[in-house]
């Protein structure tokens, strides 16, 4: 429950241009909520989660005490999937086509499962819309070339995902992951563009790297930028009229003295 309410929070962070992280801070400073949990991402998995939570939900339905709030953690969970989906299209136009390197498979770090990983269903979803897939997990790789499409192709180490890539997908959180050099995966990746649905990395450190990055609950440093040029050509346009008046008025007095 606490998994699918951050990233409903985290999709309304990212509506109103708030930071998920300081919200977070803010409710886990409530003892009787705590952090735990409170990490938005692109969704839990693994093999007990989603398993026990629909048990429990047909216990209640079967005993004729419809769980509504059951379902809605259902609910959130596979939307944030599609969320996730939807802002890779926007960063990359289109998916057909399109060269994505991914980092992580397994559903958390320092394990192989990949049971109800979302990190599995977001590879399948990308190979489904036309996406050419190079994938590296430390440890989920055998496991997950048994339930990916023969079109995935798995890399010695998370480097080898990246050259030529349109833009690299972080979608489990493995420290690794987390201590890349910036540098080297920017000059590998064909655009640099960073897509992270575990926002392993801070986006002040992205901007440094000169990343187009984008994470969930938190402002895409990309977007920071394009919203500041926009409003730069605004004032432009708004100050443009008083300028030109005063241009005018300029050669009037300069006539004038003539």
């Amino acid at each position: 429950m606490k998994i699918s309410f951050v990233n409903a929070v985290s999709s309304v962070c990212e509506a109103v241009g708030a930071d998920v992280e300081q919200v977070c801070e803010g409710i886990g400073s409530d003892s009787r909520i705590g952090r735990r949990f409170l990490f938005p991402g692109i969704g839990y998995g693994g093999s007990c989660f989603p398993k026990d939570l629909l048990a429990f939900r047909a216990v209640a339905r079967d005993s004729g005490c419809p769980f509504g709030l059951l379902d809605e953690v259902v609910a959130v969970n596979e939307e944030q999937r599609r969320r996730f989906l939807r802002k890779v299209k926007r960063a990359l136009w289109t998916l057909k086509g399109k060269r994505v390197a991914v980092l992580g498979l397994a559903f958390k770090n320092g394990t192989d499962d990949i049971r109800e990983s979302p990190a599995i269903a977001v590879v399948n979803a990308l190979v489904k819309e036309g996406c050419s897939v190079t994938a590296y997990d430390p440890a989920a790789m055998p496991r997950a070339a048994e339930e990916l499409p023969g079109s995935v192709k798995f890399a010695q180490d998370a480097y080898d995902t990246l050259p030529g890539a349109d833009a690299c997908l972080i979608l489990t959180e493995w420290e690794d992951f987390a201590a890349l050099d910036l540098g080297r995966v920017k000059k590998l990746l064909r655009y640099p563009i960073v897509i992270d649905g575990r926002n392993l990395f801070k986006p002040t450190q992205m901007e440094a790297a000169g990343m187009n990055y984008y994470s969930v609950g938190r402002p895409d440093v990309v977007g920071e930028r394009r919203a500041a040029t926009r409003k730069l050509a605004s004032l432009e346009l708004e100050i443009k009229p008083a300028i030109d008046t005063l241009k005018l008025e300029d050669a009037v007095n300069e006539d004038q003295a003539a």
